[in-house]
Order: structure tokens, then C-alpha cells, then sequence
């Protein structure tokens, strides 16, 4: 989402401002009942879950049928988890919603959708991923169980208390290459976990850093339901870039280590995934720093060009070394 425009003159302003930066996003549209409940399940969200894939893809094991169902399975069971989430999230969060300046248009928060309603959708959303967590191994569904917990604890307090919250939103990645990895089952890769780690804690840093940006631009002095500051701004965008290019480091020591010349045949190659991602990680941190960033990266790579680009050449590399 690119951000508003601010002129010169209002940065110079009083606090009373910043409400007509805040409604400068327009009137809330309508939507239908069915327009609703879509646009609160957060499809868009779903292709985080491709992350379940990545465990059996690096131990070359995709191409089983078996395997691949049973990925396919647990990738949905996420799916209709993290939409279920979303939805608990809506309604505990739909008073403050109202005041922001995108999220008021949220179904919930608009009014678009009701609340039995809202409740009956979660209700089944759950009821469908416990169903499908029984037909996969027992770790699956306690990892599941455990995504659930860990989300619940990020929406009532853990999103307030700095630092806390960044981590925990990366971990939540990792998780879902955990939950990969057990619904096949394979072993993953330390390399691969410590990669997520670093990589997505890059990523966590960069949405926080965009809200502060925001926050900073309105004259604002402290994040509403988050314990940051606007002078947090540079602090978060060192530690953000840190974390990404640390996550290259990994990828190079894991090129460098015994059991990739186990998968492929040429492991040098993948040597050359590192400056894609160097580039990737340098790029949008610089875009962020612009204010050409979404406030979700995963939202901004999605309608990026330059993504599908990258993730292409690195997906060809892989192949090539295989």
C-alpha cells in the first residue's frame, strides 16, 4: 500500500492534524454477506501456508503421491486455522479498528458483517481443520493446536509488548515449516528452521517498521496497541535489514555443509540463490524506507514483478543443482 502524500506544512502541525490524514482513505464501501465473510477469511493470507511445502520440496519428496496429499491436507488445515484466527482477531479487536485508518475497513469493524455471523464462520472453519488434523500424524495436530495458542497469545498481549512481538510473528512462520515437515513426516533441516528464523524475522521487522513510518509521518508520538515509539524507527529498520542479511549467511554456511551433497549433485550452484536474496531482502527494505512498502511484505510480493522474478530464478538454480 503506498502511502498518503503528507505536504511539508502538515508535519509542522499540532496533533489535531493528524485526523484529516486519517480520513483521507474515504468513505467505507458495502459490501454483501457473502463479499464479507470472503474478504474476513483473508485468502490473500493463505499463500503463507506454502511454507508446508518447503520441508518435503528440500528432501526431494514432492514427487510421492502420497507425500504431496498429505501436504496438501495440512496446507489446508492451516488455511481454514488462520482464517479462523482472523476472524477470533476481528472481533476482539473491531473497537480499536474503527479508529485506524485502513483496518476500519474490515467487515467487522465496518459493520459489514455481524457478529453471529462472524462467530458461526469461525466455528466451522475450526470444526473443518480439526477434521482434517485427525487424518494426518498425531504431531501435526498438537503443532496445529499449538499455532492456535501462540496466535491467541499474540492478539491479547504479546502484540503490545515490544520486541516480543516481532519474534513471535517470525516464529509463527517457522511453525508452519514445522507443521510441513510433520504432516508428511521428514526431517527438516536446522539450516532450513535457522534460515526461516532470520529470514521472517526480517520480514516481522519491516511491517512494524511501515506502521512507524506511518506513525512518524502523522506527527504521531506513540503506536496505538503496540508498545513502540515513532524514535523506534531507525532501530527497527537496523535490526530488520540485520536479520535479513543474516539469513543469507545461513544459506551460504548451509551450501557449505555435508548433508546438501547428499540432495544435489552440483550444491555450488546454489551459491548463486544468495545475491538473489541479498538483492530481494536490500530492495524492499529500500522500498520500505520510501514508503512504496504494504504494510505486509508477504501482501507486497504477491503484486511484485520483481518477486515472481526472483523466486523463479531461484526455483531454476535449485533445479539445475538437483
Amino acid at each position: 500500500m503506498k502511502l498518503p502524500n503528507v505536504d511539508k506544512n502538515v508535519l509542522d502541525q499540532s496533533p489535531q492534524a493528524v485526523p484529516a490524514v486519517e480520513q483521507a482513505t474515504g468513505p467505507i464501501p458495502e459490501l454483501g454477506t457473502l463479499s464479507a465473510i470472503v474478504k474476513t477469511l483473508r485468502v490473500h493470507q493463505w499463500v503463507k501456508n506454502l511454507l508446508l511445502f518447503v520441508p518435503a520440496a528440500m528432501a526431494h519428496q514432492l514427487h510421492h503421491f502420497d507425500t504431496l496429499a498429505s501436504v496438501l491436507l495440512a496446507a489446508l488445515a492451516f488455511c481454514f486455522t488462520s482464517s479462523f484466527v482472523y476472524i477470533c482477531n476481528d472481533l476482539v479487536d473491531r473497537e480499536s479498528d474503527r479508529q485506524h485508518r485502513t483496518k476500519r475497513f474490515r467487515p467487522i469493524a465496518s459493520g459489514a458483517l455481524g457478529m453471529s455471523s462472524a462467530i458461526l464462520v469461525a466455528g466451522l472453519l475450526l470444526s473443518a481443520a480439526s477434521a482434517i488434523a485427525l487424518t494426518l500424524p498425531a504431531n501435526f495436530g498438537l503443532l496445529l493446536a499449538l499455532y492456535v495458542l501462540v496466535c491467541s497469545a499474540y492478539s491479547l498481549v504479546i502484540k503490545r509488548i515490544i520486541a516480543a512481538d516481532i519474534v513471535v510473528l517470525s516464529s509463527l512462520y517457522t511453525l508452519r515449516v514445522l507443521a510441513g515437515a510433520y504432516a508428511v513426516p521428514v526431517e527438516v533441516s536446522q539450516w532450513l528452521l535457522l534460515f526461516s528464523m532470520f529470514f521472517f524475522l526480517s520480514l516481522a521487522g519491516m511491517k512494524r517498521f511501515s506502521e512507524l513510518r506511518v506513525l512518524r509521518l502523522n506527527n504521531g508520538q506513540n503506536a496505538s496497541g503496540r508498545g513502540y515509539r515513532a524514535e523506534d524507527l531507525e532501530l527497527v529498520s537496523q535490526s530488520g535489514c540485520a536479520s535479513g542479511y543474516i539469513s543469507v549467511l545461513v544459506l551460504a554456511l548451509y551450501v557449505s555443509s555435508r548433508e546438501v551433497s547428499v540432495l544435489y549433485q552440483a550444491p555450488q550452484l546454489i551459491y548463486l540463490i544468495c545475491p538473489l536474496v541479498l538483492f530481494w531482502v536490500t530492495r524492499v527494505w529500500l522500498l520500505a524506507h520510501r514508503g512504496e512498502m504494504h504494510d505486509d511484505p508477504i501482501v507486497f510480493a504477491l503484486r511484485d514483478p520483481v518477486s515472481y522474478v526472483v523466486a523463479v530464478l531461484g526455483a531454476g538454480v535449485l533445479w539445475l543443482a538437483i
